[in-house]
């Protein structure tokens, strides 16, 4: 009896601290690491223009997603083996999502992305996709179409400047789509043309809005990166159509209408994927319809009679019932007598994307 006592005593005391001790707290769950975004910037930051609504466009990101994101740029990178080296950089410093915006990024972007196949690329204003390359860019063509019946109403001398960066296919849309919608207002309206071989050199593009000017043009439009064309507009006293950002903080006066340029809602989305895991390749060429593009800020010489037919047409070409490059019951011409467009025909997305001429009452002609 005593043996069995003490047998039972001692196996109490050998198991009791079992069933007295608390269990060990639990591990706090560990936050998960911000994902980091990197942005590419073939100019520097300035208060408008292409890089600025790039630069909005990754505040609008930073502010949307807060602690979930981390987002880094790195401005002012020529295209070309810097490009490489610097996004190569951003890869190796662990950004799994990485923006390029500016149409020289695409092959060095192409390159890297080969490099680090689990990093997420989009290139904008490229064409060529990968597993892990997208592309976006807007019909910014859309709204120079709009800006151009603006300049047709308010011109006085029917004739238009254009300053111009590179004779790419974007750009030709948009000196033809502006000639166009200036010519539906005013059939005589002249688009003359300056190539400048540059996306940023604000006293180049000065010079040329200068010259533009001492040859009785009265309304400037550009396709470069800085203000520079809006300072020279509102230093003569004439007009002039911002691009990418509204201008009237630099030119008040002369501004006549901006085509703005609108990426935070497209970043936004793009990174949710991203985090969310159902990030894909894809291309999208998005306009004023997606609210990528859009018209407005109109200055003071523009009458609201004009305003008021700028933004009905905006609501045209947002609902599909207008087309810049639609031909109507005549056919569209070259500069150089050719038929560009048939009578009743609209243009294809294909066809706009690789556009290589000029329409009738552009003046110039392409660079070789």
């Amino acid at each position: 009896m005593y043996k069995n006592l003490a047998v039972a005593l001692a196996a109490a005391c050998f198991i009791s601290p079992v069933f007295s001790q608390s269990p060990p707290p639990a591990a706090a769950p560990r936050a998960a690491a911000p994902l980091k975004i990197g942005f590419v910037y073939v100019a520097p930051i300035t208060d408008a223009g292409w890089v600025r609504q790039h630069e909005n466009g990754r505040q609008a990101v930073q502010a949307a997603l807060g602690a979930q994101v981390q987002t880094t740029f790195v401005e002012n990178v020529a295209e070309g083996p810097d490009a490489e080296r610097v996004i190569r950089d951003l890869a190796q410093q662990g950004h799994k999502l990485i923006f390029t915006p500016s149409f020289g990024y695409m092959e060095p972007t192409l390159k890297v992305a080969r490099d680090f196949p689990e990093v997420k690329f989009e290139s904008i204003t490229g064409y060529k996709t990968a597993p892990n390359v997208a592309v976006a860019n807007a019909r910014y063509y859309e709204g120079r179409y709009l800006a151009g019946i603006a300049a047709g109403r308010v011109s006085k001398t029917g004739l238009a400047g254009y300053v111009a960066g590179f004779p790419i296919p974007e750009v030709l849309q948009g000196i033809n789509a502006f000639a166009l919608g200036m010519r539906s207002v005013n059939p005589r309206a002249q688009v003359k043309v300056i190539w400048l071989n540059a996306w940023f050199d604000p006293p180049r593009e000065r010079d040329a809005a200068m010259t533009l000017f001492n040859q009785n043009v009265d309304v400037a439009v550009f396709h470069t990166g800085s203000d520079a064309v809006m300072r020279a507009a509102q230093e003569r006293g004439k007009m002039a159509v911002a691009y990418h950002s509204d201008m009237r903080q630099v030119a008040p006066d002369a501004q006549i209408v901006a085509v703005t340029h609108q990426w935070g809602d497209y970043y936004t989305r793009r990174a949710r994927e991203l985090l969310a895991g159902t990030w894909q390749s894809g291309s999208l060429w998005g306009g004023v319809k997606e609210g990528m593009v859009k018209v407005g800020d109109f200055g003071p010489k523009v009458p609201a009679a004009v305003q008021e037919e700028v933004l009905a047409r905006q609501k045209d070409i947002a609902s599909g019932k207008l087309h810049p490059f639609a031909a109507g019951k005549a056919p569209v011409l070259s500069n150089t007598g050719a038929q560009v467009i048939a009578a009743g025909v609209t243009l294809s997305d294909p066809q706009i994307q690789g556009m290589n001429f000029l329409v009738q009452g552009v003046q110039g002609s392409l660079p070789k």
